[in-house]
């Protein structure tokens, strides 16, 4: 193995460090990292996948999704960037890390449909990133006692499927 591949995935692993900046920007302490975040979305593709969808593909969507944070951050739209460069930085991060890891080019593909929502699969995983924030909030909102109503109100807003609605707490 190359040391440019054993860098990139040593690179990676650093979002196991890397806290979910709008959970920070709420108040809280000791906030989920991004790799945590991650696994919350691959647990909930991995157990919520309709029969329908290639469960395999959702899940290792959901794992890869948030990959290019590692060197962009946890951009939110707290930040004042824009969605179009926030969208420029990732792709840009996403290419780049995936590059001496993905030589057939299947993971930046699977990111891709994560990003734009071109398959099923891109959409249910990005569905379920969604949902892992709104029962995030509700963690946190029961722990720490404070009100993180935006972040379900902001999952409801573009989860369509009525069960994850209402797993989301609707």
């Amino acid at each position: 193995m190359s040391g440019g591949i054993r860098d990139v995935l040593l690179e990676c692993l650093q979002l196991k460090q890397l806290e979910r900046a709008g959970w920070v920007q709420s108040g809280i302490s000791n906030a989920e990292s991004v790799a945590s975040h991650s696994w919350g979305v691959a647990w909930l593709a991995a157990v919520l996948c309709p029969k329908h969808l290639d469960r395999g593909k959702a899940v290792t969507i959901a794992v890869i999704h948030d990959i290019a944070e590692v060197r962009v951050g946890d951009i939110t739209p707290n930040d004042g960037i824009s969605k179009k460069e926030k969208a420029e930085r990732e792709l840009s991060a996403t290419r780049d890390l995936l590059s001496d890891l993905d030589e057939d080019g299947t993971l930046f593909e699977l990111w891709l449909d994560y990003e734009n929502e071109r398959t099923p699969e891109g959409r249910f995983a990005k569905a379920c990133d969604k949902l892992d924030m709104a029962l995030q909030s509700s963690l946190y909102s029961e722990k720490y006692g404070v009100d993180l109503s935006q972040f379900v109100e902001s999952a409801l807003d573009t989860l369509k499927d009525e069960e994850l609605r209402q797993l989301a707490g609707e």
